[in-house]
């Protein structure tokens, strides 16, 4: 009989999600199938029901179960999630995940004069601006807005980015390298464009993730707008470390920084 440790320092709703997941990870719960109803795992581990519901709560949260009215709670497949907060690149992440995404240049980069914005680094004055599109199968997922410093990355216009992610870019053609970041994350409605660019209706929303890319004694030197569906993939970002948790615990207003 499985049983669960009431001594433990972890909750009892926390060991018997791990439990759940060690079945769907192993096959015993394979994709599709309905897990055993809240009074039957409440029986087998003679625990009450609200710790049961706890810990199903836990696992839909992450995605790995799916609650339908009347049927019961069955495993689903996990969507597939790409690491937002990774220094090498959006690509890198992309096939770090073993995402297949297929990326173009919607704009190649120019020289634009950034109006006034106060969250973009460039506001009034000289920036370059590119723009690339992601698609994951053919559906868009993920639309680039960058700008970079024009004096730390000069003639980035004549440069060929064909076969190279942005980041591949910069390392090997001005041998440099992004040692900090900070992003954050709001919901936002795009502007008909970007929507259209997406595929999204006019009401529909997107991740809007803002991020800050710093090198050494240049801060802000390359600033990102990405807007991300996540209807299609799991936008997410890993924090290791007690610096890096204790950055994210003092957030306020709904955003996470990470340097």
């Amino acid at each position: 009989m499985p049983s669960l440790n009431a001594h433990s320092p972890i909750p009892l709703y926390h060991q018997l999600a791990d439990w759940l997941l060690a079945g769907i990870r192993t096959g015993e719960y394979s994709i599709g199938s309905r897990i055993p109803s809240e009074p039957e795992l409440a029986r087998t581990f003679g625990i009450g029901r609200p710790t049961v519901r706890q810990a199903t709560d836990r696992l839909i949260r992450m995605r790995r179960l799916e609650r339908r009215r009347g049927s019961g709670t069955f495993v689903i497949d996990p969507p597939e999630q790409v690491d937002l907060f990774s220094l090498a690149g959006t690509m890198a992440s992309f096939q770090r995940g073993g995402i297949d995404v297929r990326t173009r240049l919607v704009k190649r980069p120019r020289l634009v004069r950034v109006g006034s914005d106060p969250e973009n680094p460039f506001a009034n004055r000289d920036a370059y601006h590119l723009i690339r599109l992601s698609r994951l199968r053919r559906d868009p997922v993920l639309l680039e807005e960058i700008y970079l410093d024009p004096e730390l990355f000069p003639g980035l216009e004549t440069v060929s980015l064909a076969g190279r992610s942005l980041s591949q870019l910069v390392d090997e053609q001005f041998h440099l390298r992004p040692d900090t970041a900070d992003q954050n994350f709001r919901i936002h409605e795009p502007d008909p464009e970007r929507a259209k660019r997406l595929g999204l209706a006019s009401d529909e929303v997107a991740l809007l993730v803002k991020r800050f890319l710093h090198f050494p004694d240049a801060p802000n030197a390359i600033y990102a707008e990405l807007y991300c569906r996540t209807d299609q993939l799991v936008f997410s970002q890993r924090l290791s470390g007690p610096e890096a948790m204790a950055n994210h615990e003092n957030s306020t207003d709904g955003e996470v920084h990470d340097g």
